[in-house]
């Protein structure tokens, strides 16, 4: 009995992994007019995120609501990378992986930046 058992959980461990296998990204190659492309789209996606933090718009609202609409202005550049990985056979997985970081990332900055801005625009009025 238990030799059944230990047969029918290694068998769905193996199935398990044979899923996983299929979505992970083996050491391929991008070409360096792919990475540039992939920079030029970070540079792009920072640009506009610089840009949109600037509107007076943004700087009049609370920080964590500003900072939302600025990241949904911008989310479309994002999509761009994410066609660049796709067209070079990375899978979506990976490439989703290294967009959500960078979302992150500049969503913590932004919410940094304008909380800053928040701050002195406060400590000013008193």
């Amino acid at each position: 009995m238990k030799k059944i058992l230990f047969l029918t959980v290694l068998l769905s461990a193996a199935t398990a992994f044979a899923d996983d296998a299929k979505n992970e990204w083996h050491n391929t190659t991008l070409s360096d007019v792919t990475i540039k492309k992939i920079q030029d789209a970070g540079y792009q996606y920072k640009m506009c995120v610089s840009g949109e933090m600037q509107k007076p718009a943004h700087q009049q609202q609370e920080s964590r609501r500003a900072t939302e609409a600025i990241m949904k202005q911008c989310e479309s550049i994002l999509s761009q990378m994410r066609e660049v990985y796709l067209a070079e056979k990375v899978p979506g997985i990976v490439a989703d992986r290294h967009l959500r970081q960078m979302r992150m990332q500049t969503t913590r900055n932004v919410l940094q930046g304008m909380m800053f801005g928040e701050a002195a625009r406060k400590s000013g009025q008193q």
